[in-house]
């Protein structure tokens, strides 16, 4: 069986989310808690890829560097106004189903 998804969320992602999925037991880490806040985005793409973490964005820019062929370990995009609910709906059921190398520069969409 290949390794479970960690997540890797940017600085937009609400704290409710994170604690959240925390409280199902799930592996996330934040950009402010990694100390990464004044990072670029390539820089956080590149973070997520060597810990193998799955970032969780509501910027369209993470889209753009992967359409650009930016690798990743995996990219899911939540639309602005998504609730915390939706979100962590969709979160649990992507960690459920999906695992880390099925996520390799792949976009799942909330």
């Amino acid at each position: 069986m290949n390794p479970k998804i960690k997540f890797y969320t940017d600085e937009h992602i609400p704290k409710a989310v994170i604690q959240g999925l925390r409280r199902r037991g799930i592996d996330i880490l934040s950009v402010p808690e990694s100390g990464m806040l004044e990072a670029s985005d390539e820089e956080i793409l590149d973070r997520a890829l060597i810990e193998n973490r799955i970032i969780i964005t509501q910027d369209d820019d993470f889209l753009r560097l992967h359409s650009e062929g930016k690798k990743h370990s995996g990219i899911v995009y939540s639309p602005h106004g998504t609730s915390i609910g939706e979100m962590i709906s969709g979160l649990m059921l992507i960690h459920q189903l999906l695992d880390s190398e099925e996520m390799k520069n792949h976009v799942e969409f909330l």
